[in-house]
């Protein structure tokens, strides 16, 4: 037997095993605990149903109960009780041709502010991911004290500047070789006016969808745009197939609040007007008003009110189903 079969052979250790998992992992009872279970997202949620049904649950009660019933002057000073009427009310403001004209006109107003808000606020937007840092920040820091300013106050300042007497606007377009408008009274018919008061809306509304979009668009990948020019796609080819595509459900959420925003338009139409809007001025939420505060029957503007309520309503139904739309595709 030679030397090398004499020798001991090598013990090789026994393979080691992983550590057991901890006894939480097999204990479903601690885990439960740990994560709290399916009440915990309800519990944190419940100080703001909380807050949300004391702010609003009572008010939307009393409105819904108001549009059922005869609520006048008389009512209001407890002279008369208030008598249940069913949907008379209803019936009364949709049968009323000038309720669809205000309903039409709101529609208008509110898809014309919506258009131009999203169009420049896109265009500021892009525009802004082009100029230097500094610049960039200076111009944010514009908008939001923009945003920021009262809406009283900035519909104040643009009474003065289309005033037709000293109104800013009147004197810079009478520099144009050809125009002459001292004097232009822009409230004496009703879409000029209502042209203002879109200004004015969307004047107040771009800083925000500017800010959103800017956040958007820091997410777009910049691979993304370079394959796409590689193709041949131009400026328009890839904002349409690339950007946009990504941009679609903030584009989304902003329409949709943007339209909600709108169609309830109060203080520009009232402050611009002297708190007396004409008739051709008159929007949903005006008229509303005006029935009940001017012509002091609450049952109607109550009803009017809920009618708008249920318009806006739609509008979050297409919201939502959009929103679901994009996740399903995702």
């Amino acid at each position: 037997m030679s030397a090398a079969d004499t020798t001991t052979p090598a013990k090789v250790p026994p393979p080691r095993q992983a550590p057991p998992p901890p006894a939480a992992a097999h204990n479903p009872r601690r885990r439960n605990r740990t994560s709290g279970g399916p009440a915990t997202p309800w519990l944190l949620l419940a100080p703001c149903l909380l807050l949300l049904a004391l702010v609003m649950g009572y008010p939307l009660v009393r409105l819904v109960t108001l549009s059922f019933q005869t609520f006048g002057q008389s009512q209001l000073w407890g002279f008369k009780p208030a008598e249940w009427v069913g949907f008379d009310n209803f019936a009364d403001v949709l049968k009323d041709s000038e309720f669809w004209s205000v309903v039409v006109r709101t529609i208008v107003f509110a898809a014309g502010c919506v258009l131009f808000t999203m169009v420049v606020g896109m265009l500021v937007a892009l525009l802004l991911q082009k100029v230097s840092g500094w610049l960039k920040t200076l111009i944010n820091m514009v908008l939001v004290a923009s945003w920021g300013m009262p809406v009283i106050v900035a519909t104040t300042v643009f009474k003065w500047l289309f005033d037709s007497d000293y109104g800013v606007f009147n004197a810079l377009l009478s520099r144009l070789p050809g125009v002459d408008m001292i004097g232009h009274n822009w409230f004496a018919s009703g879409p000029q006016g209502l042209a203002v008061i879109m200004l004015l809306v969307v004047w107040g509304a771009v800083p925000f969808v500017v800010i959103t979009l800017s956040a958007g668009l820091t997410q777009v990948p910049k691979e993304m745009e370079e394959a796409a020019r590689l193709d041949g796609a131009g400026a328009w080819g890839v904002f349409r197939y690339v950007t946009l595509p990504i941009l679609k459900p903030i584009i989304v959420m902003l329409t949709t609040l943007s339209v909600i925003w709108d169609m309830g338009v109060f203080p520009q139409v009232f402050v611009m007007r002297n708190g007396h809007p004409e008739a051709e001025f008159q929007l949903l939420s005006t008229y509303s008003y005006d029935r009940a505060f001017v012509i002091n029957d609450y049952s109607q503007g109550s009803a009017i009110a809920l009618l708008t309520v249920v318009l806006l309503l739609g509008v979050v139904a297409v919201y939502m189903r959009q929103m679901l739309q994009i996740g399903e595709v995702e």
